[in-house]
């Protein structure tokens, strides 16, 4: 059983042995109300699976979030859900599982690191024992599949490469540090230094008059030849290079998945990231490193829900 948390929508599915889903759903992430109101969406999302008939059969919950999380304690403080704070959604989703007569083992994995278990499952680092995956959106963040082993650390948050400092005299970040990935090479990032640099955002194709001042106007500027479109992303990309050659370096990855809203510029960000990438990553056992799109898109947070509670929880016994 996977429960995908967002900031726009909360999404269930049963997941199946080979991957495919059935039973899936979803309910809008409520806005603008209490704790409780995006709990309800939770319940209605358990209630709609619990009609399959396949509902008897799950034999664990993989719950995936987007972050801050604390797997410790099984409490998200989500970002793009300013109702919930510390709030014990894995305990809840128990709960709600239990009274509808699933008392299965539950695992809570943030929304990086449960990408990073779809994408070693199913996806683009299908075959690698280790691996770095990455979310590169209006954050950066991710995870390590090490040994052939999810290592989401002791809080779930092991991999979080967006607040890896790269930059030592750079501009302060927004989790308290200075010279973060993620405060240079996250969507939000390169839209706004794009703006501070004189770019000028073209009209959205969809809203004829109102300009694309977002990384994708940044990235169809670039693909048009904008010079300051074009730095931009050559920022982020050495940005995203430099870390992912660190991460590597301390554990012997050989491959990065990229993934995320901003991946979707294709060339216009893996260029720069593969170009910078010699620039760092020159030791031997790291000169190999490949750095390739994720493959999963939407479907990576159920996937990855699902294939986190494989990987975290024990099996079904006899």
């Amino acid at each position: 059983m996977a429960i995908d948390i967002g900031g726009t929508k909360i999404a269930g599915a049963l997941v199946c042995p080979d991957g495919t889903m059935t039973g899936t759903t979803r309910r809008p992430t409520p806005r603008g109300t209490d704790a409780e109101a995006v709990m309800a969406a939770v319940a209605e999302v358990v209630a709609d699976l619990s009609a399959s008939p396949l509902w008897g059969s799950a034999v664990r919950c993989g719950i995936g979030s987007a972050g801050p999380v604390d797997t410790s304690r099984g409490t998200v403080s989500p970002v793009n859900i300013g109702a919930w704070r510390d709030f014990p959604v894995q305990e809840r989703v128990a709960a709600e599982l239990a009274a509808r007569g699933a008392g299965l083992p539950t695992v809570l994995a943030g929304d990086g690191v449960a990408m990073t278990a779809a994408e070693h499952w199913l996806g683009a680092a299908r075959g690698h024992a280790n691996a770095l995956c990455m979310v590169v959106s209006t954050g950066v963040g991710g995870g390590l599949i090490l040994n052939n082993q999810l290592h989401p650390g002791p809080t779930g948050n092991a991999g979080h490469i967006g607040h890896m400092s790269v930059a030592f005299d750079g501009e302060p970040c927004v989790c308290g540090g200075r010279g973060c990935v993620e405060s240079l090479a996250s969507g939000t990032a390169i839209a706004r230094w794009a703006l501070e640099q004189g770019w000028t955002p073209a009209a959205r194709e969809d809203a004829p008059g109102a300009p694309d001042a977002t990384a994708a106007g940044v990235a169809a500027a670039a693909e048009q030849g904008d010079p300051v479109a074009l730095a931009a992303y050559d920022r982020a990309g050495r940005a995203l290079a430099a870390a992912i050659a660190a991460t590597a370096t301390l554990v012997e990855t050989d491959i990065a998945v990229v993934g995320g809203g901003v991946a979707a510029a294709g060339d216009t960000l893996f260029g720069p990231i593969r170009a910078h990438l010699a620039q760092y990553a020159t030791l031997g056992f790291v000169s190999g490193l490949r750095v390739v799109p994720a493959s999963l898109g939407t479907h990576a947070g159920l996937i990855g829900a699902a294939a986190a509670a494989a990987m975290l929880l024990p099996g079904p016994t006899s």
